[in-house]
């Protein structure tokens, strides 16, 4: 549903569409050739990621407020900001007695470790190293050399956003009983899409899939479902820039430059019986639009909003990583 009237060509992002028949849309699983998806995914896993590793929102962690904790590979991680928002990090466990940093307090920009007060301030010292941090302003990184086992880089390949202030965004995190890899696979995989998540997408085409490494993305047409019939159409490129992190890009239509980065970080070690892993979702929305001033000016509203919509694909996409792993596990993945 188009509608142009006196306003410079204005253009209604809303289309109707007919209420679909779940059982009569087209098939995708011979398109979905495993082959295809695996290709991807080895492709990912080949590309370096300096050792850097997502742990979080970077509004989690607050000047003036509490560490922020995540392990990671096996690893303890406390993350805390001085005073001035300076953002530092290092292991965990605290030097002396081995107190669990993230439950400490962090004083006039020092973490203050409360079962003896050691204090920590940032930098090395009683045996305790800081970690190389990374603050992009959505997420924050952390670089761990003995967990990722690479050669390590300066800055981690943070991937294109809109141009900041621009957007608005929002982070998402949940954790599931698979690998880094079970997630990546999922979003390499976007045939499922309209399939498993009818109440989202409709009228999703794989126009191209990868073509090798020169020519990897997935360029994919989808409806995203409003409500009832109405849908917004919109292009989109699926890449996988790293080994845990895949992004989906709108490339025409309504919100195009938007981006949604999903980053898989291990939380076991490698070798854990039972692996588990954080999705780190980060939703960063734009529109030339004039009146998307309206919506950055709301995004505290519209945050719990585009959150909650990650989580209700994220209940249905963990479940399918995780039963990717335990197939996987058992030697009865497909293939």
């Amino acid at each position: 549903m188009t509608r142009r009237g006196s306003r410079g060509g204005w253009t209604a992002p809303l289309r109707l569409r007919r209420r679909p028949d779940w059982a009569a849309q087209t098939a995708t699983w011979r398109e979905a050739r495993p082959s295809v998806i695996a290709d991807a995914l080895k492709r990912a896993s080949a590309r370096p990621s300096g050792n850097w590793f997502v742990v979080g929102a970077s509004r989690a962690v607050r000047a003036g407020g509490r560490p922020y904790g995540r392990t990671v590979g096996g690893a303890e991680v406390v993350l805390w900001r001085s005073d001035g928002g300076e953002l530092h990090a290092g292991p965990g466990s605290c030097p002396h007695l081995g107190a669990p940093l993230r439950e400490s307090r962090v004083v006039c920009g020092t973490l203050v470790c409360h079962w003896h007060g050691l204090a920590l301030d940032g930098r090395a010292f009683a045996g305790w190293e800081p970690y190389p941090v990374h603050d992009d302003g959505v997420l924050v990184w952390v670089r761990l050399d003995a967990v990722g086992g690479e050669e390590p880089t300066e800055r981690p390949a943070v991937p294109v956003r809109p141009e900041a202030g621009t957007g608005v965004d929002a982070v998402f995190t949940a954790v599931g009983r698979c690998e880094p890899e079970d997630v990546v696979a999922n979003r390499l995989d976007p045939w499922h899409g309209s399939w498993f998540h009818p109440y989202a997408f409709t009228d999703l085409t794989v126009a191209r899939p990868p073509r090798g490494e020169d020519d990897d993305a997935f360029v994919v047409e989808v409806s995203f479902r409003v409500t009832g019939r109405l849908v917004v159409p919109v292009r989109a490129e699926f890449t996988a820039p790293g080994p845990r992190t895949v992004v989906m890009r709108i490339t025409e239509g309504e919100g195009a430059s938007s981006v949604v980065e999903t980053h898989a970080t291990p939380l076991t070690e490698e070798s854990a019986v039972r692996p588990r892993t954080a999705v780190v979702e980060a939703v960063v929305a734009a529109s030339g639009r004039r009146g998307f001033a309206l919506a950055r000016a709301a995004a505290p509203v519209l945050r719990p909003l585009m959150r909650r919509t990650a989580g209700r694909l994220w209940h249905d996409d963990l479940a399918y990583a995780e039963r990717r792993w335990e197939l996987r596990s058992t030697g009865r993945f497909p293939g």
